[in-house]
């Protein structure tokens, strides 16, 4: 654990020092949530790199204008629609191949997380002449063919496409129906956990559309209710496949745009299987990834166009489960590039056409966070990893045949970037636990080309508030770990934040915060956002602030990742138990007022840890709670956990509301009636056993709010009641 040593052990707990800034503001729940005080500045949101490499289009109110990379310069005002007289409001803009044509969304309205439905426009990029796309409804994903002479979208669950060279209509399927089939779109589920939300992809010579069908009439349906105002609620309805319950038959298809005629891909899947990914060769054959349902085997699919007959391409398993990946085609069609776990490590690895590994892209004791893109003409890939602290991002360049490594990014702390089309230039940011995000034009060498934000307002605010400055730790650990392959020796890594000045034997209460769930990291040499203010205000209050990454969590390898496999919530909660006794027996901190703190699967480990560490934790807050994973989607949950048939006992071990007996503190229980994420559900039936054990608690409702609780003034409202919550149960020096 070598890694550790370099900017961690002069932390190790708990005699370090502060940065000594003096408090002059206090800083306040309206500074955070209302008035946007502490909001930090990005770099130009919403770029496309242009094909020449050297420029950018961004968006400027309802132009698009055209940007040089290195000196800034507008260079043209690429495309302004009002040259037709166009009233409408460009919500986003799609360029494209040939840069000569553009597609505006306006009057854009969410679906679920990342899904969406707008108007579309279609014109020349001289913008004196637009057209509506379709005007029979909000369409959903308009997209380009490759020689921008067709638009391919979908329409009330129908896949369409518009010649605009003929100004004719298309309509490829005919069976979409609401709640029931679904074309060249995916259902809630695969867009949830998946990340698949545009289902069709145009072929490279633009002459075929494959895309995926979803029949989930078999899916169960669930319900929430929306409150408007009027006499009666609204209700709405959706298909959420829970565990072991039937999930959407999925089929892929390819249609001809020359023949008019749609060919059924031969996926040889079982109807419980996934296809989460398609995607063309450049020479235009249709990839489809498959994935069994227990998602530990995965296949690579080649598809004949013709026939719809498929050969395997490359097949992986693995003991516990596979993250989805798509593979990443060398353009001349010689090889593509895999992301893999299979040797401990997620890496990068290049394939022949054959299936054939010929090279190991990257290796060593770290993970890949996130590919790029490659350079064909130079030979080299681009990705972030956290290669020397599991804590940090670097980015680096190595060539195809993984020699020539490369660090581009520069100082520590957590680095990403979003390339030009060449690769020449990338815009990167990089931020610290303690610094906001900068932000840079960089060469392909990783120099500063141009500075575009510094956020140095904001590091004023930190000056002028007094912001203590958080500081990593280790809690070092020893368990057994069967399925991990043998013992596993090492430590837990942390950050904590603690008053400035405070007297001498001075005891503070402590809130800790967690997420913890499967491969996700909260201690991250990055900036934290909003939550980072509220706990600064809770410290000017007099709190101590700590966060602890559990077993399970990403950025080490995949044995501590899966660990946890089969049984969520056991070992996360011993780990965050353990260390809140390691913590509370600090000089500083009173074992006697420590909190814990978390959303979503973090409100699950809140609630477990309030629960099973009755003698450690005096209050627990948890937000959108899953409080039994029975109820939680099928995708998410069997990864992890297989169905409640196979593993009753993993599931009845770690729920919530299993324990709630055992509940003698402090239990705050917060939902969105229209989470359509973490159903209402837990917490409602978390609720009913609470009741039955006569076991006091207090609890919030949003109604008509989501899984995040995103608006203004619930964002207030809920923070405000977290707020007094802790300083009733923890605030008071104990007896």
């Amino acid at each position: 654990m070598s890694y550790f040593r370099a900017i961690l052990a002069p932390a190790l707990l708990i005699g370090y020092a502060i940065a000594a800034f003096a408090q002059t503001k206090p800083i306040t729940l309206e500074d955070i949530w209302e008035y946007g005080t502490f909001q930090t500045k990005t770099g130009p949101r919403g770029i496309h790199f242009l094909n020449d490499g050297a420029h950018y289009s961004i968006q400027n109110d309802n132009k698009i204008e055209k940007i040089a990379l290195k000196s800034g310069e507008k260079i043209a005002s690429l495309f302004d629609p009002s040259a037709s007289g166009w009233k409408g409001k460009m919500d986003n803009y799609t360029l494209s191949a040939d840069e000569q044509w553009v597609l505006l969304a306006t009057n854009t309205h969410p679906i679920y997380r990342w899904s969406t439905q707008a108007d579309y426009f279609v014109s020349n990029i001289d913008g004196k002449k637009i057209s509506p796309l379709f005007d029979s409804g909000q369409q959903r994903y308009a997209t380009f063919a490759p020689k921008a002479d067709k638009v391919a979208f979908v329409f009330d669950n129908n896949l369409f496409f518009k010649d605009l060279s003929t100004n004719t209509l298309k309509q490829i399927t005919t069976d979409g129906k609401q709640n029931e089939i679904i074309n060249g779109a995916s259902d809630w589920c695969y867009e949830e956990e998946f990340k698949l939300v545009r289902a069709f992809e145009w072929s490279p010579d633009g002459t075929k559309i494959a895309f995926l069908r979803f029949d989930e009439r078999e899916v169960p349906e669930m319900t929430m209710e929306k409150y408007n105002g009027d006499e009666y609620p609204e209700l709405v309805k959706f298909k959420y496949p829970k565990v072991g319950e039937h999930n959407a038959v999925v089929s892929a298809f390819i249609y001809d745009i020359r023949t008019s005629k749609t060919i059924p891909v031969a996926t040889n899947s079982d109807p419980d299987d996934y296809i989460p990914r398609i995607t063309w060769t450049p020479d235009g054959q249709l990839c489809i990834t498959r994935l069994n349902r227990l998602q530990n085997h995965l296949w690579l699919l080649l598809a004949n166009n013709n026939s719809g007959k498929t050969t395997v391409l490359l097949e992986e398993t693995n003991k516990y489960y596979l993250d989805v990946q798509e593979p990443q085609f060398l353009k001349n069609n010689t090889g593509f590039v895999w992301q893999s776990d299979k040797n401990g490590f997620n890496h990068l690895y290049l394939f022949d056409m054959k299936g054939k590994e010929k090279a190991a892209l990257t290796q060593g004791n770290f993970d890949i966070t996130a590919y790029y893109g490659m350079d064909e003409v130079n030979e080299l890939i681009y990705y972030q990893a956290a290669t020397e602290n599991p804590m940090q991002r670097e980015i680096y360049c190595v060539n195809l045949k993984g020699k020539k490594l490369k660090k581009i990014s520069g100082d520590s702390g957590y680095h990403n970037a979003q390339f030009s089309t060449n690769f020449d230039y990338y815009i990167g940011s990089v931020s610290t636990l303690n610094t906001p995000p900068q932000y840079a034009v960089r060469d392909r060498e990783g120099k500063i080309v141009r500075q575009l934000e510094q956020n140095t307002e904001i590091k004023q605010k930190l000056r002028d508030y007094g912001a203590v400055s958080a500081h990593f730790f280790q809690i070092p650990l020893q368990y057994t770990l069967p399925e991990a392959g043998g013992p596993w020796q090492g430590a837990l890594n942390g950050f904590i934040m603690k008053p400035n000045n405070a007297p001498p034997g001075t005891k503070h209460p402590m809130l800790m915060f967690v997420y913890g769930g499967p491969g996700n990291q909260q201690v991250l040499d990055q900036w934290k956002g909003a939550n980072y203010w509220w706990f600064q205000m809770l410290v000017q209050q007099g709190y101590i602030v700590a966060c602890v990454d559990n077993r399970g969590t990403g950025g080490r390898g995949a044995d501590f990742k899966k660990c946890t496999y089969m049984q969520l919530g056991k070992l996360e909660t011993i780990d965050q138990i353990t260390v809140a006794r390691y913590l509370g027996a600090q000089a500083d901190i009173d074992a006697e007022r420590i909190g814990i703190f978390g959303w979503s699967y973090g409100g699950y480990l809140s609630s477990l840890c309030l629960l099973k560490g009755a003698d450690v934790f005096k209050a627990a807050i948890a937000v959108a709670p899953v409080t039994n994973w029975k109820w939680y989607d099928s995708i998410y949950t069997e990864r992890y956990m297989r169905t409640y048939k196979e593993n009753g006992k993993g599931y009845d071990d770690n729920a919530p509301i299993n324990f709630v007996d055992k509940l003698t503190g402090n239990y705050m229980l917060v939902h969105g009636l229209l989470d359509d994420n973490v159903h209402f559900q837990h917490s409602a039936e978390m609720s009913n056993q609470l009741i039955a054990a006569n076991k006091q608690y207090e609890a919030m409702i949003y109604p008509n709010r989501n899984h995040g609780i995103s608006d203004t003034a619930a964002k207030l409202h809920l923070y405000r009641k977290m707020t007094q919550f802790l300083d009733k149960h923890l605030k008071e020096v104990s007896n």
